[in-house]
């Protein structure tokens, strides 16, 4: 059995702690170049499309392109300047004008609609609601990290590896938090506990060898890892757009194994029966069901080994909050580079089979495991899921519990339960992509 031994290393934990669910998702403003699907919205209650399904960050920058003070990249006009240099790079240079030209001058002010509000909406650090330089009063303490990243493999080591600043080993920021600091204002969605607490996890040793991600051949991209030899856990809204199921795709693991990465295919799915993208992006009544087992052509699991799962609801919640929790996932402001959480903790239970939890969490982590540890067994409790409001405080973090998904493990695995045949079915067994 794949579980066994969690019943045995578990039953430390008792009794049961449930909280009802607080905070109504927080309200953007939705960009002009997205077509938004029915759902999402820019109402009080309504959730930030491009922050949910948009995974990862842009791609680098094409060669190509030009032309001055236009907005003819693909990327113009999504609230953040792209231009090199000044921004985040992804377009030629003089062709995202419209997001780039208050940076360019130096503007700053208060001319978004959504500010003064007591939450930084830039896009980066913020919820994206505003174009950079519209929010000065909710961004002023954070600006100075615009356009900074952690993805130096050295980054998080508590020394400043930039040129000009530090030795020089690292490119022009790449090493944010080691050049500035690892506070982080209340105001930003990012890291909002008031500190980034992460460190690179090392891809070459176990359990991160074994924590990977999906590209999905419909774009996007979203941690996984191995709970089975040839079974990933993830987030259910990782594999959804419009309605569908698009879980065709690559997961690639384990970077710094000798020999370089593993990689398979998604053959199979399978996702909570009440799982509905629509629901679940505009309210917070079905959390929950964010998770998805997906299954792949080639048992990793038998070579890299595999994570454990848990049910804390049958193991008892309460002793769980004192637990030390783990947690890794690729971080969109961290690159390549697997980060993650060494010592963090579970904060609430919730009746919607979630829970909220201080691991610093960001874009790009959603489906990451969180694990709790006895001795050399790591057993998933929880998958990385989304935020919620809270206007006394900070961002509630929300986790998909494993509750639902553990007894199904053996079976997914084996074939004998899956989703049947159909419009979203993943691609046939096909050779691993080179």
């Amino acid at each position: 059995m794949l579980s066994v031994w969690v019943a045995a290393v578990f039953l430390s934990f008792s009794g049961a702690d449930e909280a009802a669910q607080s905070g109504a998702a927080n309200a953007v403003e939705p960009a002009p170049s997205v077509q938004i699907p029915d759902g999402f919205g820019d109402g009080p209650t309504a959730r930030d499309y491009s922050r949910l399904l948009s995974q990862v960050s842009k791609p680098p920058r094409r060669p190509g392109g030009g032309g001055g003070g236009n907005d003819s990249c693909q990327w113009a006009n999504d609230r953040e300047c792209d231009e090199p240099g000044i921004g985040t790079g992804a377009c030629p240079s003089g062709t995202d004008r419209s997001d780039c030209y208050r940076i360019i001058n130096g503007i700053e002010d208060d001319s978004c609609r959504w500010a003064r509000d007591g939450e930084c909406d830039e896009p980066g650090f913020g919820t994206g609601a505003c174009t950079q330089g519209t929010d000065l009063t909710d961004c002023g303490d954070v600006i100075h990290l615009r356009f900074q990243r952690d993805t130096c493999d050295t980054a998080f080591n508590g020394i400043c590896e930039e040129p000009g600043r530090g030795n020089g080993q690292c490119e022009a920021r790449s090493d944010r938090t080691d050049c500035s600091t690892r506070d982080r204002p209340l105001t930003i969605n990012d890291h909002f506990f008031g500190r980034d607490d992460r460190v690179m996890m090392d891809t070459g040793t176990f359990p991160w060898s074994v924590i990977g991600y999906v590209t999905f051949d419909s774009g996007g991209t979203c941690t996984a890892s191995l709970v089975a030899p040839n079974v990933l856990a993830t987030a259910a809204h990782c594999i959804s757009e419009g309605n569908r199921i698009e879980a065709a795709g690559e997961f690639l693991t384990g970077e710094n194994l000798p020999g370089g990465p593993r990689r398979a295919r998604v053959v199979d799915y399978l996702v909570d029966p009440n799982w509905n993208e629509q629901r679940f992006s505009s309210t917070d009544d079905i959390d929950g069901t964010d998770w998805a087992l997906l299954r792949i052509d080639r048992p990793l699991g038998d070579e890299l080994g595999y994570l454990g799962a848990v049910d804390l609801a049958e193991a008892g919640g309460r002793a769980a909050r004192r637990e030390r929790i783990w947690q890794a996932g690729y971080s969109w402001d961290t690159g390549t580079n697997l980060s993650g959480n060494e010592d963090c903790r579970i904060v609430d239970f919730n009746r919607d089979n979630t829970m909220a939890h201080n691991c610093d969490t960001t874009r790009g982590d959603s489906g990451s495991p969180f694990m709790v540890r006895r001795g050399d067994q790591w057993a998933v409790v929880a998958t990385d899921s989304n935020f919620r409001s809270n206007p006394n405080g900070p961002m509630i973090y929300i986790a998909a519990l494993s509750s639902p998904w553990v007894s199904q493990i053996e079976g997914f695995s084996t074939g004998q339960i899956g989703r049947p045949q159909g419009p979203g079915k993943p691609d046939p067994l096909a050779p691993i992509k080179k």
